[in-house]
């Protein structure tokens, strides 16, 4: 058996601390990272670059006096909310790309369209980029098309020949609006994204949630955001409406608390049941944010803290990853 975990689905709310731990991992010492957290070297996938992609394609249509396709507005919520799923199929595209090594010869601005309209299809969305006038789609391709190449630069950034000591970390974010009742209804919250991803990626699967409150996800939120780097992974905001609509609570506890093994959540797959160990490190007093700054003005007494938190979590973890 491998001594590191195969993947981990790094999970919170907007902020909770997700990409700040990720930057904290990146900085820990290869054999630390295996010794003290059973994490091998990171490769990494996130959903989140697709959503600022889209908003970047709806913007560029707007621009041309045309219709948005994503979102209602640039500080709404998506159109079709089943779009949540869309990007839980991106992450799978990206899974078996990585393990494939596969890489793209066209056009990146062609390609981003083309993958986006791919992964809605297998979610059941009607073509939407693929009505528009082929000069429209030109325009809008080589817009995003530096964009679109830094996003398969990091793809390929993360490729190897040798998974034996690594661990695939995948970051998403889901919830539904504020004040609802659980279960949360289709397409919101992690039940529904967890049942979407690949039967592969489930079963070699741990969980790691960062807990934070709503509200202080919504704080943590507007703290972080920078409007002249919208795109960043540590410095974006996620617009209001967005925060209260669509991350107003999660479901991560219930889908924990109703599982059938302890230590679990259950999602159901091809007619199964997998059941993905699951663990959490409490960010609800704010341990990650001082990760944003430059590493050499890290604090050492914050990063020691830091490290005794992830390791308690990903030691809980092992033990029921070693049992799967």
């Amino acid at each position: 058996m491998k001594n590191v975990f195969d993947i981990v689905l790094l999970t919170a709310l907007p902020a909770s601390g997700k990409s700040e731990v990720r930057r904290f991992l990146k900085n820990v010492k290869e054999e630390e990272l295996k010794s003290d957290f059973h994490i091998g070297k990171n490769l990494q996938l996130d959903d989140f670059p697709y959503v600022h992609m889209m908003r970047r394609i709806d913007d560029e249509l707007s621009k041309m006096g045309k219709d948005r396709v994503f979102f209602v507005s640039p500080d709404k919520p998506f159109k079709n909310p089943y779009d949540w799923g869309t990007l839980i199929e991106l992450i799978n595209m990206d899974y078996k790309d990585m393990i494939s090594r596969k890489k793209y010869l066209e056009n990146a601005g062609v390609w981003l369209i083309n993958r986006i309209e791919e992964a809605a299809k297998k979610i059941g969305i009607e073509p939407r980029l693929a009505k528009l006038d082929k000069s429209v789609i030109e325009k809008i391709s080589e817009s995003i098309k530096k964009e679109a190449e830094d996003i398969l630069e990091d793809k390929y950034a993360n490729y190897t020949d040798d998974f034996s000591d690594k661990t695939i970390i995948i970051e998403f974010a889901r919830g539904g609006k504020q004040g609802s009742s659980m279960p949360l209804k289709e397409p919101f919250g992690y039940e529904y994204s967890f049942s979407k991803l690949d039967e592969e990626i489930l079963k070699k699967a741990v969980i790691l949630y960062i807990w934070v409150t709503p509200e202080e996800s919504r704080r943590k939120n507007e703290a972080r955001a920078n409007p002249n780097d919208p795109g960043s992974i540590l410095h974006h905001g996620v617009p209001i409406d967005v925060m209260l609509n669509d991350y107003g609570c999660d479901d991560m506890f219930y889908l924990v608390e109703k599982s059938d093994v302890k230590g679990t959540v259950a999602v159901q797959k091809n007619g199964k049941k997998i059941h993905v160990p699951f663990a959490y490190f409490d960010n609800r007093v704010d341990k990650t944010s001082f990760l944003r700054e430059e590493v050499s003005k890290w604090d050492k007494e914050k990063v020691k803290d830091i490290r005794n938190s992830i390791k308690s979590a990903t030691d809980m973890l092992f033990g029921l990853f070693a049992k799967k």
